[in-house]
This record gives structure tokens, sequence and C-alpha cells, in this order.
């Protein structure tokens, strides 16, 4: 499928400047990075979710009351 992807002038540049870098094309380097954060994203959001159970336990267990 096609899709037009639309980024900042400042977005653009960094996505150059790494493809630059990796000796990749722009859509190579656009390409993993959607794939790596569509793929890692429950991990993401398992650990987002444990961090605040941690780090917010007494307001979690206030507002349970």
């Amino acid at each position: 499928m096609a899709m037009n992807l639309r980024l900042t002038d400042a977005e653009s540049e960094a996505l150059r400047k790494k493809a630059e870098q990796e000796g990749r094309s722009m859509q190579e380097v656009a390409r993993a990075a959607i794939a790596q954060y569509v793929s890692e994203r429950p991990q993401r959001l398992r650990a987002a979710i444990d961090r605040v159970r941690t780090e917010d336990s007494e307001l979690l267990e206030r507002l349970s009351r």
C-alpha cells in the first residue's frame, strides 16, 4: 500500500541525517522505525503501566478508597 507521510522540516532533516549516517535511504530508515515501534508497543505499554503502578502506588491506593 502506498502512503504519503508529511514531516516537518526538522523531522525531515533528522531523518535525512540518520539515513545518511547509516548509508540507507530515508524510506528504509522510516520503515524500520515504524516496524520497531509497532512491534514493541505492547512491551512499552506494559512497562509504562508497571512504572506508574510502582511510582504512584500510594496515590493509586488513596484513589481506590
